[in-house]
């Protein structure tokens, strides 16, 4: 009895394995419908293959794991290419198993972590293999930040997608989940605006001045038109400087001053951002293929 494959099906079948319509057209006749026997006879076939794994991974999920003392702490992206793997239940294991794995070696980049046993078979690089060869999407483990502290870290992932971890002198837990939050949210880029590279400044200060040189005022008021700019902007990219999300009006600087408190670093992870994600129309494709059949 012969099944009607819909384009959907086919879809979801080519992004998990990233094989030609054609073929997970085949693969899913040949299986009657059934998508886990056609990723199995795509496999078999050769066109599924985890070393033929290059597409964009720009999905995925930020794990982030504190140690017992929360004196030592992990933040780690691990990608892969469809939100649908993203829920995947084997994925997010090999996620958990892979910022647990980081946290007990203290790794400080991903080939050391890479090389680590992930349990007492394989590696972890032989895991990840493993595991695209079984979901049939390219798996990746982008990028780890491994944090020490002599006070706490605290951390705060907002639904896997983003996450921040910080180290925080003096306050409590409940302060430092807060700022983690506000991190979240707002996305500073330094803690201090004294941080800021003076290339950057200097960037900023060259825009700013030709935009108010066209202002007609006279030399000396585009001069402090400028100044008040650098100032604005410095504070907008600062984590001292921003208004804090929960009370815009006090700067998380004035929040930690009042409570005694000291963020002396901190690390922002969001799934995929810096990728460059490739937007695919399924229609138009089926439409090309259909017209050059």
């Amino acid at each position: 009895m012969s099944v009607t494959i819909s384009a959907a099906l086919v879809k979801t079948l080519r992004d998990r394995t990233s094989c030609g319509m054609m073929e997970c057209k085949r693969a899913l006749e040949e299986a009657q419908g059934d998508i886990e026997k056609a990723v199995e006879i795509l496999r078999k076939s050769g066109h599924a293959k985890a070393d033929k794994k290059t597409g964009i991974a720009a999905e995925g999920i930020i794990v982030g794991l504190l140690s017992t003392d929360k004196k030592l702490g992990v933040l780690i992206e691990v990608n892969c290419q469809t939100d649908f793997v993203a829920r995947d239940h084997s994925f997010l294991s090999f996620a958990q198993s892979v910022a647990e794995k980081a946290l007990e070696s203290k790794s400080a980049t991903v080939d050391a972590l890479l090389a680590q046993k992930l349990n007492s078979t394989e590696t972890i690089e032989e895991a990840r293999r493993g595991l695209v060869a079984k979901i049939g999407e390219n798996i990746q483990i982008r990028r780890l930040s491994l944090l020490q502290s002599k006070h706490q870290l605290v951390s705060y992932i907002h639904n896997g997608r983003i996450g921040a971890m910080l180290d925080l002198e003096g306050g409590d837990e409940s302060l430092g989940k807060d700022i983690a939050m506000h991190i979240v949210a707002s996305n500073p880029l330094v803690v201090n605006p004294s941080e800021i590279s003076q290339e950057l400044i200097d960037k900023e200060k060259e825009i700013f001045s030709a935009q108010a040189a066209t202002s007609g005022k006279p030399a000396n008021i585009i001069e402090k038109m400028v100044e008040g700019r650098i100032k604005k902007y410095l504070d907008e990219i600062s984590l001292m400087g921003q208004p804090f999300v929960k009370n815009p009006d006090e700067t998380v600087g004035k929040l930690l001053e009042n409570a005694k408190a000291k963020v002396t670093t901190f690390v922002r992870f969001a799934v995929g951002e810096g990728i460059e994600k490739k937007v695919e129309n399924f229609a138009e494709e089926v439409m090309a293929q259909v017209k050059g059949s």
